[in-house]
């Protein structure tokens, strides 16, 4: 995907739209809502910044492991980076409780002068920075050429999955699995008349995936019991995986995980210690350890020998702050440049530390 002249001028404009404002002196924060990001951001663009990010050496303290507390029932999350080469940093923040509906804000700050840029609401963001991130994993994990691919899910994650998918690379086919039959026949419509790709919609998983070269992931089952299995897999596979970020979920049973020749994560540590799938393996007696790879490496061309041996491929994501932050500067500044930003009612003390 080559940028264009326009593209080039966009960008320029983009990079320098935090520091003109602060040095205007406008210190209040604005608000992007999440239709005005879903308005602004293009998905083949996000694809590309992730690439970029993930292309350049990261410090471990740039992207730092995310935060968790829990109550009875409760859980808050937060996760912070500062992206080498922007201009912005911030943190993504959101919470669970026994109502089970979530909303996720990321908080943007300028690099230079640490002040509040913006307010995103990060639900479109969330689905589209996930999906941009596998696909920049799948481009450098599958072969060349079209793919046949299974998508186990039917919801935002999985339909989004597929439109990142359909940028990057030729589908020769695409089979759709999820429990609810009337969802998945809904998505494999869609697909086919948005996408234009040849889509059908299965009734169980194991028809799903019988041959597919790639395996998307995307959704859990009720009482967290595994979605995919390795008996179900072709012998040259890759398979993604991110529907198990916590503990308690999961969504890949444990012999995936040990048929795979590589394993790259977006954070190693957190895949391993803290997502129920890698601690289910592990308490299965699964060895890993030498399979685990990061994206970062895969990115930078790192692996790439560990790769022509390598039959059995699963990428599990976690999701990033660097995810985050990079796709809401993009939002930020599209937003900006278009006036769509909503200036926020409140300004901020500025303290000299």
């Amino acid at each position: 995907m080559n940028a264009g002249a326009g593209d080039t001028a966009g960008r320029a404009i983009d990079a320098a739209i935090p520091v003109q404002r602060l040095s205007q002196g406008i210190d209040a924060p604005v608000c992007i809502s999440a239709d005005v990001a879903a308005q602004v951001l293009d998905l083949g663009e996000i694809i590309e910044r992730i690439a970029s990010a993930y292309a350049i050496p990261i410090h471990p303290a740039a992207t730092p492991r995310r935060t968790i507390g829990r109550a009875e029932g409760v859980v808050m999350r937060c996760l912070v980076a500062v992206p080498p080469g922007s201009p912005v940093m911030g943190a993504k923040m959101f919470g669970l409780g026994p109502d089970r509906t979530v909303q996720y804000l990321i908080a943007l700050f300028d690099q230079r002068s640490g002040k509040v840029l913006a307010f995103v609401d990060a639900w479109q963001i969330t689905a589209m920075r996930t999906a941009a991130t596998s696909a920049v994993a799948i481009d450098r994990l599958t072969p060349a050429g079209p793919l046949s691919v299974a998508v186990l899910g039917s919801g935002l994650e999985a339909r989004t999955h597929l439109s990142a998918l359909s940028r990057i690379r030729p589908i020769s086919q695409v089979r759709i699995f999820s429990p609810t039959a009337t969802k998945r026949g809904e998505f494999a419509r869609m697909a086919s008349e948005e996408l234009h790709l040849d889509c059908r919609a299965m009734d169980n998983a194991l028809e799903t995936v019988d041959g597919a070269q790639l395996v998307i992931a995307a959704a859990r089952a009720h009482g967290e019991k595994p979605t995919l299995r390795a008996e179900w897999l072709s012998d040259d596979v890759t398979v993604v995986s991110i529907g198990s970020t916590l503990p308690e979920q999961r969504e890949l049973d444990v012999s995936v995980i040990d048929v795979a020749d590589i394993i790259v994560c977006d954070s190693i540590d957190e895949v391993v210690h803290e997502t129920g799938d890698m601690l289910a393996a592990t308490a299965a007696g699964v060895s890993f350890d030498a399979k685990l790879a990061s994206l970062n490496a895969l990115v930078t061309g790192e692996i790439a020998l560990r790769l022509v041996t390598a039959r059995r491929r699963l990428f599990k994501s976690i999701g990033s702050a660097l995810q985050d932050i990079v796709v809401a500067e993009l939002a930020y500044n599209r937003a900006m440049a278009l006036g769509l930003a909503v200036p926020s009612p409140i300004s901020f003390h500025t303290k000299q530390v």
